[in-house]
Order: C-alpha cells, then sequence, then structure tokens
C-alpha cells in the first residue's frame, strides 16, 4: 500500500490508515494512560485498533469498550483504587503467586465490558507471553477477562492464566511497548503510550550494591533497551508518535496515592505536545528534547514541551 504525505501535515488527523493505539506496561504508572487519553479524547481522536500489554490491555480494552469516552470513567477508578484492592494478599488460588487475582477480576467487572472481545466497538488485542515457550500471545478474539488476567499476570506475584491450553504471563516480560504487535496487525501508523522511567532517556548511575536496587535497575535496563529497540524497528517503516507524559517523579509501583497527579500532568503534557505534532513520513516523533517537530523521512522527530509539568496536580 502506497501512501501520500503532504510536507509537515498537522497533527494526528494526518496519520495514515489505520492508526493503532498501543498502551504499555507499567502497573500503577497506567494512571498516566488516562491523561494522555483525555487529550486525545480532546482532540477527537478515535483510532482503528487497539492493543494493550499488562495494565495497558486493562485500560486499552475500556478505551475499545468506550471510544471518546473513556477517560471519565478511568479517571474514577485511578483515583479511587487502592493497593489492597488490585494486589491481595492471602486467599491464595495456588502456589504460583504471592496474590490472589480476585482484585483484579472485581476492578475489570466494574468496567461494564462485554464478555467477549470481539464485541468490543474498537478491535483490540491484549499481549501476554506463553510461559512454556516464550511466545508472544497475542489474544484478539474470545473470552475477554481471561485475555485481561493473563495479560496483566505478573509472574511471582499474580497466578498465570490457563487459556486455550497455553499458560499465559504478563506480556511485559516480551513486550512491553507492543509496537510490533501492531505492525504486525496491519497498522500504518501507532500512537504509543508508554509510562514510568523506562520509557525516559536513561542517565549513566553508579551501580548500586545492594540485592534489591541491583534488581531493579537490571530490570529498568532491560525494559528500557527492549522498548527503545521496538520503537525504532517500527519507526523505520511507519509513523511512531510517542507521547510524553511529562512527568519527572514517578512513584513507586505500589503507590496509587498519586494517581491523580500523573492524570493531570500527563494530559496536559500531551495535549501540548499534540497541539505541535506535524507528521512527514515514517518516523519517531516524541518529546525528547528541543529539536524542532520535523525532519527527513526515516529520521527521528522530537517535539520540546515548555516548561516543567511535573508539579501539576499535586
Amino acid at each position: 500500500m502506497r501512501v501520500t504525505y503532504r510536507r509537515k501535515s498537522t497533527g494526528l488527523h494526518a496519520l495514515p490508515r489505520p492508526v493503532a493505539v498501543v498502551v504499555g506496561g507499567g502497573g500503577v504508572l497506567g494512571a498516566a494512560h488516562v491523561g494522555i487519553g483525555h487529550a486525545l479524547e480532546q482532540r477527537g481522536f478515535v483510532p482503528d485498533l487497539i492493543i494493550g500489554t499488562s495494565v495497558g490491555a486493562l485500560n486499552g480494552a475500556v478505551a475499545a469498550a468506550h471510544p471518546g469516552e473513556a477517560a471519565p470513567w478511568l479517571n474514577r477508578v485511578w483515583t479511587h483504587v487502592r493497593r489492597r484492592e488490585v494486589f491481595p494478599l492471602g486467599y491464595l488460588p495456588s502456589r504460583a503467586g504471592i496474590c490472589s487475582d480476585r482484585g483484579l477480576r472485581t476492578l475489570i467487572a466494574r468496567a461494564g465490558l462485554p464478555p467477549r472481545i470481539e464485541q468490543l466497538k474498537v478491535p483490540f488485542t491484549a499481549v501476554a507471553m506463553d510461559l512454556a515457550t516464550g511466545a508472544q500471545a497475542l489474544l484478539d478474539h474470545g473470552d475477554l477477562e481471561s485475555a485481561l488476567l493473563a495479560s496483566a499476570a505478573i509472574p511471582g506475584v499474580l497466578p498465570p492464566v490457563n487459556r486455550d491450553g497455553r499458560t499465559l504471563v504478563d506480556g511485559g516480560m516480551i513486550a512491553y511497548v507492543p509496537v510490533l504487535a501492531a505492525l504486525q496487525s496491519g497498522a500504518a501508523s501507532v500512537v504509543v503510550l508508554v509510562t514510568g522511567p523506562e520509557s525516559r532517556p536513561l542517565r549513566p548511575a553508579v551501580p548500586p550494591r545492594r540485592a534489591a536496587a541491583v534488581a531493579a535497575r537490571a530490570r529498568l535496563l532491560l525494559w528500557h533497551h527492549q522498548i527503545e529497540r521496538d520503537l525504532h524497528e517500527v519507526s523505520r517503516r511507519i509513523p511512531t508518535v510517542v507521547l510524553p507524559t511529562g512527568i519527572e517523579d514517578w512513584p513507586a509501583p505500589w503507590d496509587f496515592g498519586h494517581s491523580q497527579r500523573l492524570i493531570n500532568t500527563a494530559s496536559l503534557a500531551a495535549g501540548r505536545f499534540l497541539d505541535e505534532l506535524r507528521i512527514s513520513g515514517p518516523g519517531l516523533y516524541r518529546a525528547d528534547g528541543p529539536s524542532a517537530t520535523s525532519a527527513g523521512p526515516g529520521q527521528v522527530r522530537t517535539a520540546s514541551v515548555s516548561g516543567s509539568l511535573s508539579g501539576v496536580g499535586r
């Protein structure tokens, strides 16, 4: 398929169709997805398909069920949910996780979602990992609840999900930001919602010495390099827009008390970026420097977002 671009076409509406929204993982940091979604809805943007990993699968499914009006519902959920509701200790269904998935099941039930993926208004795929083979599992049909549980089944924390003869766990293990799945699904352009320190340029750091800090640093590096590798591979072929959150100070992964700040900050940062966005062909469009919003075909495009946004909503 040949796509024709007008020079420096304005905004998301200039992206070639079909446009996929890709929603990455991040646990509690997924509150920032809500703010970005609000900015998209304010500008009348509705994608042609949505692909999500882990918490991004849950947020993405709600967006697919309520296109153009998901942000208010998600805002209510994220500003009221507490850690013990999502990660309740005890009541173990097996020895496969330290937490039961009953809290996550309750959260899914409150979303007013249809029972099957095919009944969502926007085509949707949840990404999980096959625990037997390590292969990516793209769940785009069948039971919706089990697909969301599988995509969010953090190994060792939440129990794996048996679905269609496979044992599935959190898709973030193999596709923290599933842009390759979007390309595989036939997207002509992608809009990426990614959260957390993994999504930012990494600064050199003195190697930590304590066990927990060593593990956290290694995990950060692993996910960061996976994200960057996949973004650059996809952006060589199609326009790839990475929406900023504007967040400098990320909370701990289990701290739900910062949700409103994350939502407000991300909404403002993403909105500013979208209002300045110019599309001129395949490439990586993101706000990670002071450059202009466009460059030659196939290059990385960057856009500046003026001001410090990290304090909004405190």
